[in-house]
């Protein structure tokens, strides 16, 4: 299919079109559309206008708008105010888009007498009719074709859908009887006056916005719980893996590997909570606030329907605006989860960050834990193995961040009634969700899944750390057990061959005292059952040690 349209010499004159092309006419003249496509002039204005990124708009919002229209055609005919012949082929032509998965009974007050549906497949003709159903709804999905940058509010890609469904319509009653069938021949299906009746761009491109943003949530959610119960999973695996914790990233007392992962764990469930409240937000839809916000032109039977039937159709628990002045005029919800997306990724990063440095190495770094090799990791260095899962999700998550920088400057930006950023917003938000749910997914599967504890060199690191004179300090005192550190920081010794040597605790009793439950649970190490020998005539600052404390 040809996309380039060509502006019409002469506005007031239609001009003869090329082989492959009709005309079409809107407010601002003739236009010059390709015969084939199921878009319009405006639509062809839209294409010629915005080709700025080369990118098409994000299914998800593709989705969410058909799903506006067609509850709005429900809405409709359910008032009478559409004829349910119109509103039926609508119906229809928004399913073909939607797939298969939508019910095909679910139009309020549609009669079964006038809604156009396929004759009954017999069995050895489903394969069939299933694959030119899927070929039709490629072939209308690909009609959807104005870049994410574009006129501000979306009012393009508002009147792409409108354009697209007319189309449909128009044929799917002509194969009824009805109508020429001719693609541009709006006086069967007016994309302005059937398809867009009781609407405006203001209020059907913010609830598609919202719609679409809901349906990504519903997606990550079940991806963020993937990445959680593998977090889960190696907590459990790694319980006993006692190893140097660090602060300042410097030796700090000894932790469990185990207690790091099931932390990591709970920070994202934590974080996908947060996300959760702020999808409530945008449970409220504007749909029926027309051009800014008073319901011009919207009947209150319509707008109480519509909002139902997006609900019906989307399986959202939606719910009409408290105020459509302040939801028209408002972006907050959406700022509120990108907010909340904003600091997935940066405890994301966090994480990322962390098992780039505990796999470092693997002879000169941490090599506390070892990653999955999914790829070579350098054209020039033999064996080289890079954490390239882990420098992914970081990628992704600093995407996000950005994101969430653009939807708070585009949410500021909004004047009067309306916000004119919403594209932006739109676009943004939905990459964000799209790539935070693939990467959650990659990063479990062929990370998270597969690490490996390196037992021997986490405690080994632990053992030399000089944190380890912490846990002797309440028997010994703090000087002490400083001296301690610093002389096995300078002799490049360990805490427990120093404390052996000088006398103060045997070998048998340091097994016990620093043993990995005794060193990362609550508590003092020992719980006060071994007494030290001290040099004589010490007395530490803090009074006498040893059993009883």
């Amino acid at each position: 299919m040809t996309s380039a349209a060509i502006p019409a010499a002469s506005p007031g004159t239609p001009p003869t079109p090329r082989p492959g092309f009709r005309v079409e006419r809107d407010p601002l003249g003739y236009l010059e559309v390709p015969v084939d496509a199921y878009y319009g002039v405006q639509t062809a204005r839209g294409i010629h206008n915005f080709q700025i990124s080369g990118a098409r708009p994000h299914p998800a919002l593709v989705r969410a708008i058909v799903q506006v229209k067609k509850a709005a055609a429900r809405a409709n005919m359910a008032t009478g105010r559409l004829p349910k012949r119109l509103g039926n082929a609508i119906v229809e032509a928004a399913d073909e888009i939607l797939g298969p998965s939508v019910a095909a009974d679910d139009s309020d007050g549609a009669d079964e007498a006038e809604t156009i549906k396929p004759g009954r497949v017999s069995d050895p003709m489903k394969a069939a009719f299933e694959a030119a159903r899927a070929a039709k709804q490629r072939e209308l999905i690909d009609n959807f074709r104005i870049d994410p940058f574009q006129a501000g509010a979306g009012t393009s890609h508002n009147m792409n859908a409108n354009e697209v469904l007319a189309n449909r319509a128009i044929e799917l009653l002509h194969a009824a009887g009805v109508g020429s069938g001719k693609r541009g021949d709006y006086a069967v299906v007016s994309p302005n006056d059937h398809v867009n009746m009781a609407q405006s761009t203001n209020d059907v491109f913010p609830t598609s916005m919202r719609i679409a943003t809901l349906d990504l949530i519903r997606d990550y959610l079940p991806a963020a719980n993937e990445l959680i119960a593998a977090f889960e999973a190696k907590a459990l695996e790694f319980d006993d893996v006692i190893k140097s914790g660090r602060t300042h990233l410097q030796d700090a007392v000894p932790i469990r590997l185990g207690q790091e992962f099931a932390a990591y764990a709970l920070t994202l469930r934590r974080a996908t909570g947060r996300l959760q409240a702020a999808a409530d937000a945008i449970a409220e839809q504007n749909i029926g606030a027309t051009a800014v916000g008073t319901g011009l032109n919207a009947e209150p039977a319509y707008i109480e329907l519509v909002v139902r039937n997006l609900a019906d159709q989307t399986g959202h628990k939606l719910r009409g605006a408290e105020h459509l002045v302040q939801a028209t005029q408002s972006m907050r919800p959406m700022l509120e989860v990108s907010a909340a997306l904003r600091g997935i990724a940066v405890d994301l990063i966090k994480i990322s960050e962390d098992f780039r440095l505990m796999s470092s190495g693997p002879m000169t770094g941490f090599a506390e834990i070892t990653l999955p090799a999914v790829q070579p990791g350098s054209s020039i260095m033999p064996g080289k193995v890079n954490p390239v899962m882990a420098e992914c999700l970081s990628m992704v998550c600093f995407r996000v961040i950005g994101n969430d920088t653009t939807i708070a400057w585009a949410a500021s930006a909004g004047q009067l009634e309306l916000n004119v950023m919403m594209p932006v917003i739109a676009h943004t938000a939905l990459e964000s969700l799209t790539i935070l749910t693939n990467m959650s997914r990659a990063f479990a599967e062929f990370c998270v899944t597969g690490i490996e504890a390196n037992r021997d060199r986490a405690r080994d690191l632990m053992e030399r750390s000089s944190a380890l004179s912490t846990p002797l300090a309440p028997y010994l005192g703090y000087a002490l057990a400083a001296d301690i550190s610093k002389q096995a920081v300078r002799e490049r010794r360990t805490i427990r061959e120093i404390v052996v040597e000088r006398g103060i605790f045997t070998a048998a009793d340091l097994d016990e005292l620093l043993a990995p439950h005794e060193l990362t649970e609550p508590g003092v190490a020992g719980g006060f059952r071994f007494t030290p020998k001290l040099p004589e005539g010490y007395n530490p600052p803090s009074g006498p040690v040893g059993a009883g404390g």
